[in-house]
């Protein structure tokens, strides 16, 4: 027979499960409410319907988003709707859940991948390739700024290369110029944490790709991007809590600073719950 800590753990699963399954259909009922007006904010290529799916699949992937707020939920997925990037596998955009201390509420960051911004670089028709590479500490790897600048790295193409050292990007203009960016792991490391999610997320699961994106930043701010990329860019790391036909206008909760707060700690103690 099943002693009374088992009966309760059951008890206690069974709950857990069925609080889920309600917020589950809220979500569905929330969308098929909103449908005209999410129907608006959409680019014309995308359905109502079709962002409802992708919606509902990175729940499902991730059912801690469903303990955020539903707008926020929402605000994030049409905020990456409207600038043709796609939450999920492709490493587009990452729907990141976070407790926010001051409003006593689990919230949706909008975070956009590495794949994302070299996506979002691409559309400007000024840089005819852009690509960012990792260093380690067996490569030959120099570069100087300056006058002449030059970037030469050969990785090691057999054995252990050793641990991460540093990341580059570089970028080639349509003009044929071309502009690089070198960033340390210490600087790098300085960059995550500001961020308000620097212990979960991909900085967690996709340290790489999160470091080849901070250096493709520092490099954007160089490049001869359209404004509509720059303020594509500008919307990374926010959390939108107003429904817009324009997400990328309207004002967005950012930090950009350290927290003396700790937030970034308890975003970890309550996601890890």
């Amino acid at each position: 027979m099943a002693n009374v800590q088992e009966v309760k753990n059951q008890m206690i699963q069974k709950s857990e499960k069925d609080g889920k399954t309600t917020q589950y259909k809220n979500i569905q009922e929330l969308l098929k409410q909103m449908a005209p007006e999410i129907q608006r904010a959409l680019p014309a290529n995308l359905s109502a319907d079709r962002l409802t799916r992708i919606m509902l699949t990175e729940i499902r992937q991730n059912p801690k988003l469903l303990d955020a707020s539903q707008i926020s939920l929402l605000g994030a997925v049409l905020t990456s709707a409207q600038l043709g990037l796609e939450p999920g596998m492709l490493g587009q955009v990452y729907l990141i859940p976070y407790y926010n201390k001051n409003t006593r509420t689990v919230e949706v960051q909008f975070q956009i991948g590495y794949k994302g911004l070299i996506e979002l670089v691409r559309r400007s028709g000024e840089v005819t390739s852009i690509s960012a590479h990792e260093v380690y500490e067996k490569d030959s790897f120099t570069f100087e700024y300056g006058i002449d600048e030059k970037l030469i790295h050969k990785p090691l193409l057999n054995g252990d290369r050793g641990q991460l050292i540093a990341v580059y990007a570089v970028a080639k203009f349509r003009n044929g110029g071309y502009a690089f960016e070198v960033m340390s792991i210490d600087d790098i490391e300085k960059l995550r944490k500001r961020s308000r999610t620097p212990d979960v997320g991909p900085w967690v699961t996709d340290y790489t790709a999160m470091a080849k994106k901070t250096v493709l930043k520092q490099l954007c701010k160089y490049l001869p991007i359209a404004t509509e990329v720059a303020k594509a860019i500008a919307n990374d790391e926010t959390v939108k809590t107003t429904i817009s036909e324009d997400m990328t206008e309207i004002s967005a909760d950012w930090i950009d600073v350290p927290t003396s707060d700790g937030s970034g700690e308890a975003a970890k103690e309550e996601n890890n719950q």
